[in-house]
């Protein structure tokens, strides 16, 4: 009986191809995981909605300041 050879040319290039997007994915997630840590950082830690406001009653905005006043 003969023995096989080795793998074909075309096995080889397939081979090459699976590698070459294996490294193009490896490369996304990495550039991905990197744009989600500088939006992270970028953002700050509090939430533009609710800047400056602090738990418990909240003062008066300047333009009901003088509403108590005339009693």
């Amino acid at each position: 009986m003969a023995k096989k050879s080795g793998p074909t040319p075309q096995k080889r290039h397939k081979e090459m191809k699976r590698l070459d997007r294996q490294k193009a994915k490896e490369a996304r997630r990495i550039e991905a995981k990197e744009r989600r840590t500088k939006a992270r950082l970028g953002t700050g830690d509090e939430d533009p909605d609710i800047a400056g406001i602090r738990p418990g009653p909240q003062a008066l905005p300047e333009q009901w300041d003088d509403v108590g006043d005339d009693e």
